[in-house]
């Protein structure tokens, strides 16, 4: 029985990703339970595969229900599709997305196929994670929403104020008898 292993990339940040290893046997629904699973998601929203190419544009649809919206093709429905029957090619690419109103997407690109499979491991299994998985739900912290609010308060950018070279001279010129001192060692450390 074939292994299929594929690399689920989070589309934001392509260093974070996760490679799940499932048999051909197996169905979409399966895939994207273990996918929920590796970043650690809760499975409360709906989510839909794309068949793909290389220049990852959407192709068939494997949806987790048929949806109220129109479609160019009858989707597939995850649960009566098999991951084998939708194998393609050897570098085969499906996009995920979860939870249509954040958007969450995933490029999910196979990147072995092993005859062999493991008594130890449970299928569908995450056996390689890589990066810190996005919260789902946004920013926790123990303050709560309030320290979102403060940090957007008083974020600075370069130009800024608080960042100008504005006072560099008052600084200089005092003399407190530690900028002479300071000068000094750094022409010993030069040495």
């Amino acid at each position: 029985m074939a292994v299929l292993k594929f690399r689920a990339y989070y589309e934001e940040d392509d260093s974070v990703y996760r490679d799940i290893v499932i048999k051909h046997t197996q169905t979409f629904y399966d895939l994207h339970k273990a996918i929920l699973k590796s970043y650690e998601f809760d499975d409360k929203h709906q989510a839909t595969f794309y068949r793909s190419n290389d220049t990852w544009q959407r192709g068939r649809e494997i949806t987790l229900e048929k949806y109220d919206k129109q479609y160019k093709a009858e989707p597939l429905i995850m649960m009566e599709t098999t991951i084998g029957s939708e194998i393609k090619d050897p570098n085969q690419k499906f996009l995920y997305t979860y939870d249509f109103t954040k958007g969450w997407s995933f490029m999910v690109e196979l990147i072995n196929v092993s005859k062999e499979e493991s008594s130890k491991t449970t299928y569908p299994s995450t056996s390689r994670t890589e990066g810190i998985a996005p919260p789902q739900y946004g920013t926790k912290s123990l303050l709560g929403d309030k320290f979102v609010d403060i940090e957007e308060k008083y974020d600075l950018s370069a130009n800024a104020e608080g960042f100008g070279s504005e006072g560099d001279a008052d600084v200089e010129s005092e003399d407190d008898g530690m900028g002479s001192e300071a000068e000094e060692h750094g022409s010993e450390e030069e040495y």
